[in-house]
């Protein structure tokens, strides 16, 4: 027999290195494994975070200009470091100028479309009346929805009467009190110094995160220095750098990211109303700007607010429908192609939980707290994945990734099996 030939054996392939997700599992699982939390600790964290949301709801006036200064100094940090390395410019020039820039352009915007705002707050009252003669054909459904709430509401009222019949006929009669002695005109003056008052506070607040967002500009990096100087030990400096390193980068990304299609979709829409003949296309092309940073419902207003236009301009109601039908399609396009195309290889969020956070920001600060609350989810995210006790929170906040495996967790066969299965088997 001929003797065997010894053929070289190639070398077995190299591992694959675990991803970035892999490991962040295999973090949050060591941490569940290895922690354990009593009632009263639980207790002390639940009041500990009540505390945080009661002093973040009654402070509002002064803590909300500052995380806004915070955020946008994210936005302006390349271009503050372009200015101040590459142009030499010294950080306070740079700050100033940067801001000046920044909102000179915002003014002049705001001026260009402030003059036919205010047109349409002019016309709105009469506009509603013609609302109501084009939309004459919905009075037949809206008729039957309103009697059916009303015997709804009728139902509910006799149900509930034998428990509190005494009080309610009490608060009833103190009720007509009350309004039988307010002026003939208190709801005007209330208006009034009710939208006096609201000026005021909006002007003090803008001023209060002008002035903090130029110091933040000017001295931010020797705030983190100082900061960084008084951790103990190295690890816990190299932790704090950074986790100051991926917020500014992964949010000034997003932001720019975000602002850039933001602009595009504004001027996506502005063009679509100047070919349709909408009147004013700069107010709603900048409208659409601004209401495509709150998520899922800024973009709903936006095109009923098209629609509303668009029976006030257009004959019929068909072609009023046409600016909000491009309106959806130019958002569908963009949230659904084009922001996961360009955002899902940096970070991402559990859908879920960015309505949640957008519910609960605008439920606590309103509009102002509606545009923060992705950029504080990302920035909750990337505490949470860097602090390694806080790293399961942090990947539940994430969300899924390319590749990920869509298969359910649970089948019924494996419920099946595991109840075939006797205990402790």
């Amino acid at each position: 027999m001929p003797p065997e030939e010894n053929t070289p054996t190639s070398p077995p392939p190299p591992a694959a290195a675990p991803s970035y997700e892999s490991m962040q599992q295999h973090r949050a699982r060591e941490v569940m494994r290895h922690t354990r939390m009593d009632l009263k600790t639980a207790c002390l964290l639940v009041l500990c975070i009540l505390a945080v949301f009661y002093t973040l709801y009654f402070a509002a006036s002064i803590i909300l200009p500052m995380i806004l200064a915070l955020v946008v100094n994210l936005l302006l940090s390349t271009p503050m470091r372009f200015l101040h390395l590459k142009l030499k410019l010294p950080k306070p020039l740079a700050a100033l100028l940067l801001i000046l820039g920044v909102f000179g352009v915002v003014g002049a915007i705001g001026t260009a479309i402030s003059v036919p705002a205010a047109g349409w707050i002019e016309r709105a009252p009469e506009a509603m009346s013609a609302l109501g003669d084009r939309l004459a054909f919905l009075r037949g459904p809206i008729h039957l929805i309103g009697t059916a709430s009303e015997r709804i509401e009728n139902f509910m009222t006799i149900a509930g009467s034998h428990l509190d019949h005494t009080a309610k006929a009490g608060g009833d009669e103190s009720e007509r009190v009350v309004m039988s002695a307010a002026p003939a005109g208190g709801e005007f003056n209330n208006f009034g110094s009710s939208l006096l008052l609201g000026t005021r506070a909006f002007v003090g607040q803008f001023f209060t995160m002008i002035l903090m967002l130029f110091f933040l500009l000017a001295q931010g990096d020797s705030l983190l220095r100082r900061f960084v100087e008084i951790m103990p030990t190295f690890a816990d400096k190299r932790r704090t750098v950074q986790i100051a390193y991926q917020i500014e980068r992964n949010v000034s990304l997003y932001l720019a990211t975000i602002t850039i299609i933001n602009s595009l979709v504004g001027l996506a829409n502005m063009l679509q109303c100047w070919l349709l003949g909408m009147p004013n296309p700069l107010l709603w092309g900048v409208m659409a700007f601004l209401l495509n940073y709150i998520p899922i419902i800024g973009p709903m207003m936006g095109i009923t607010v098209y629609f509303l236009v668009g029976l006030f301009t257009f004959p019929s109601v068909l072609q009023a429908a046409l600016p909000p039908a491009i309106y959806l399609c130019i958002h569908l396009t963009e949230g659904e192609t084009i922001t996961p195309m360009v955002l899902a290889r940096r970070f991402t969020l559990n859908p879920v939980l960015v309505m949640g956070s957008l519910m609960f920001w605008d439920w606590l600060w309103g509009i102002g707290g509606a545009f923060l609350s992705v950029p504080l989810l990302a920035v909750f995210k990337i505490i949470c994945d860097h602090v390694d006790i806080l790293t399961p929170i942090g990947h539940i906040v994430g969300g899924p990734t390319r590749g990920t495996n869509t298969t359910p967790l649970f089948t019924p066969d494996m419920i099946d099996e595991d109840d075939s299965q006797p205990p402790g088997a």
